[in-house]
C-alpha cells in the first residue's frame, strides 16, 4: 500500500455506448490494409514549455559529465502537432505558438496537399477536441478551398476518455523521449530539433504496428459494453 502516490489515468465509462461505438469505429479503421491511395493517419498535438538556461551548462570533460542547473527560465509555452501513418512508417510534427482552430487548420492543408497529395482519402484518426472539426477549414480558408480539403478527407474520432485509442499518442511518446528530453528555449529552435527528428525516424521508416482487435475488446472490456436487456412483449 502506497497511499501517499497517485496516478492519473483516463478512465473510461462503464457501460457506455457512445463509448464503445467511437471505440470499434477506431478499431475497424486500424484492421484496414495499408493502401497508399488511402492511408491511415493519426493526429495529436501537445502543449509544450519552452525553458532557458538560468545559467550556463558547465560542459562534459573527461571523467565529469556535463552539468545543468536545476534552475531554469520559462520562455513561453507553444503547441507541438503531430501526424503519424502507422502502416506507411511516415509522420509530420510542428511547433505552433497556438493550437486554435486556424493552426489546427493549416496543419491539415499541409497533411493533405504536402505529405499526401495523391491519396485519393486521407483516412485521419483524432480526438474530438472542439478545433479538431471540419468547421476550422472554414475559419481559415475560403468556402471553397475548405470544401477541397474536407472532401479529401475521412474523419474518425476517439472517444471521450480513451485518448490511448489515439496511436499518434504512441508517437508523441517516442518523441518526448528521443527529442524533448533536454531544454529547448526558442520556437524555431524547437521546430529544428523536431525536424531533425522527423527525418532521422522516416528515413527508418518507423511503423507502429497495432494488435488490439474489435473482438478483443468485446472480451476483455466487456465491463464498457452496455447490458442488453430484452424484454419480451
Amino acid at each position: 500500500m502506497r497511499p501517499h502516490k497517485n496516478k492519473y489515468w483516463c478512465i473510461p465509462p462503464k457501460e457506455n455506448a457512445e463509448f464503445v461505438a467511437c471505440m470499434e469505429d477506431v478499431l475497424d479503421v486500424y484492421e484496414l490494409p495499408y493502401n497508399i491511395l488511402r492511408p491511415v493517419v493519426c493526429m495529436d498535438e501537445k502543449p509544450y514549455q519552452l525553458l532557458g538556461e538560468s545559467r550556463e551548462p558547465l560542459p562534459m570533460r573527461q571523467g565529469n559529465d556535463k552539468k545543468t542547473d536545476s534552475e531554469y527560465v520559462r520562455e513561453g509555452t507553444c503547441s507541438i502537432f503531430v501526424f503519424t501513418e502507422p502502416l506507411g512508417g511516415f509522420r509530420h510534427v510542428n511547433a505552433r505558438n497556438q493550437r486554435t482552430a486556424v493552426d489546427w487548420a493549416e496543419e491539415i492543408k499541409y497533411l493533405a496537399d504536402v505529405c499526401y497529395p495523391d491519396a485519393e482519402k486521407i483516412i485521419l484518426v483524432l480526438d474530438n477536441l472542439n478545433t479538431h472539426k471540419i468547421s476550422s477549414l472554414y475559419k481559415r480558408f475560403p468556402p471553397a478551398e475548405a470544401r477541397r480539403i474536407a472532401r479529401r478527407l475521412e474523419v474518425h474520432y476517439t472517444p471521450k476518455h480513451g485518448s490511448w485509442l489515439n496511436i499518434a499518442e504512441i508517437e508523441l511518446n517516442v518523441m518526448t523521449s528521443q527529442c524533448l528530453n533536454r531544454r529547448v528555449d526558442d520556437l524555431e529552435k524547437l521546430r529544428c530539433e523536431l525536424a531533425v527528428w522527423e527525418v532521422n525516424r522516416n528515413e527508418r521508416s518507423s511503423t507502429i504496428n497495432w494488435h488490439f482487435t474489435n473482438n478483443q475488446a468485446r472480451t476483455k472490456l466487456v465491463s464498457l459494453y452496455p447490458k442488453i436487456e430484452i424484454h419480451n412483449n
